[in-house]
């Protein structure tokens, strides 16, 4: 891909998703590339895009992306699966060689597919994710020995939305749908919403550290450093002297205050931006 001489360098990187679970890649972006500044949108107001029919998803992605274009954004990474599985070709081709675009399912998928000692692999994410097949299909195509379980859970994405993760009801919820029988006999469990990083420890008691569990935070934060080092977009400046990272939300909530601050320990300015009048 050929991206236009007009894209800066010191330009930001924009990320979205449908609420709080891209606060988990953008926190990995920050640490992989601490001279970055990123503009992060949550869009809050359709929240949560795994119910969602695609061609809603396809247009709230490209309105998103219109955003961080009037942002002068560099790099547009879709930090939400769901939108990666449906909207991610709509979103390349709207955006075209104005800024790179990145999604969270092709770097977990090349890392899963060459990551040796694993014979079955499972995936949980959202209804819209699993009923695209995309993980399966992807990771088939690399490695057609590679077994791969894939189950829905959609009420994962909602709970840690309202702020209900390491407690006794988001425990009961995820036990619950781990031992789905589906779910059996996996070395490894691919984590298939940026939300559910936020929950990855309780994931992690469920299987007593038998199976390696996969979320896409750090291997896309890492995969974003390596594109943007091809095409010498990797901003050289020192980060003190950085823009501060910026928040936005289509609709106010506690919650995602709340969230972005668990993060950034820095205080948190949510701007609102109302993009679909």
């Amino acid at each position: 891909m050929t991206i236009t001489k007009e894209i800066k360098a010191n330009a930001p990187i924009g990320i979205f998703d449908s609420g709080i679970g891209g606060l988990t890649v953008a926190n990995a972006i920050s640490k992989h590339l601490p001279n970055e500044q990123f503009i992060y949108f949550g869009d809050t107001a359709h929240l949560p895009y795994g119910d969602k029919s695609p061609d809603s998803i396809k247009y709230y992605s490209i309105r998103i992306a219109q955003f961080l274009l009037d942002q002068k954004c560099k790099a547009i990474v879709i930090a939400c699966n769901t939108a990666s599985a449906i909207a991610y070709d709509t979103v390349k081709s709207f955006v075209g060689n104005k800024a790179v675009v990145i999604n969270v399912i092709d770097p977990v998928v090349e890392h899963v597919a060459n990551t040796q000692k694993i014979e079955k692999v499972g995936v949980i994410g959202t209804k819209a994710t699993i009923k695209t097949n995309v993980y399966a299909n992807k990771i088939n195509a690399l490695n057609p020995q590679l077994k791969v379980a894939s189950l829905a859970t959609p009420l994962l994405a909602p709970m840690i939305e309202e702020g209900f993760f390491n407690n006794k009801i988001s425990r009961t919820v995820i036990n619950s749908y781990l031992s789905s029988a589906k779910l059996k006999k996996i070395d490894a469990l691919i984590l298939a919403c940026t939300h559910y990083p936020l929950i990855k420890n309780e994931v992690a008691e469920f299987y007593k550290k038998d199976i390696k569990i996969i979320d896409s935070a750090d291997v896309v934060a890492q995969y974003t450093k390596n594109i943007l080092s091809y095409h010498k977009l990797l901003n050289s400046a020192d980060s003190k002297k950085q823009k501060k990272h910026r928040f936005f939300v289509s609709d106010y909530t506690e919650s995602f205050e709340k969230s972005a601050k668990h993060f950034f320990k820095d205080k948190i300015q949510l701007e609102e931006a109302d993009i679909w009048k």
